[in-house]
């Protein structure tokens, strides 16, 4: 199973966002008191215990209690915020982004096997 980091300052963002030019990230905008977040949590930790091709990096932020980290990742990635919200991050950059109901074990399997293999 594939590990996922919490991002609980802005160093730690910077330092996974400067990995990203040897492996993508996957960042997860995660709410703690919502019940659509808690569902999509579910569906991504399904999918990261299954991940056995070790193809990108797993982050989460916690919103409301790290509200700084996750707001800076809006305005350097200039993606309007989220809860939840998934952000794969490649060399810095976004490559796509979803939020709430769309983010489902199945649609992580197809956008990450795509998203990957294809950069």
């Amino acid at each position: 199973m594939a590990n996922i980091q919490q991002l609980t300052s802005l160093d730690q963002w910077e330092q996974v966002r400067k990995g990203t030019t040897a492996k993508p990230l996957l960042v997860f905008k995660h709410s703690t008191s919502c019940s659509v977040s808690a569902g999509a949590h579910e569906e991504l930790m399904r999918f990261i215990e299954d991940d056995k091709a070790n193809t990108v990096d797993y982050a989460i932020v916690h919103v409301i209690e790290d509200r700084p980290v996750s707001n800076t990742i809006a305005e350097q990635l200039d993606i309007k915020h989220a809860s939840p919200q998934a952000i794969l991050v490649q060399d810095g950059q976004p490559v796509w982004n979803t939020s709430h109901w769309h983010i489902t074990y199945s649609f992580l399997s197809e956008k990450l096997g795509s998203s990957v293999n294809n950069s």
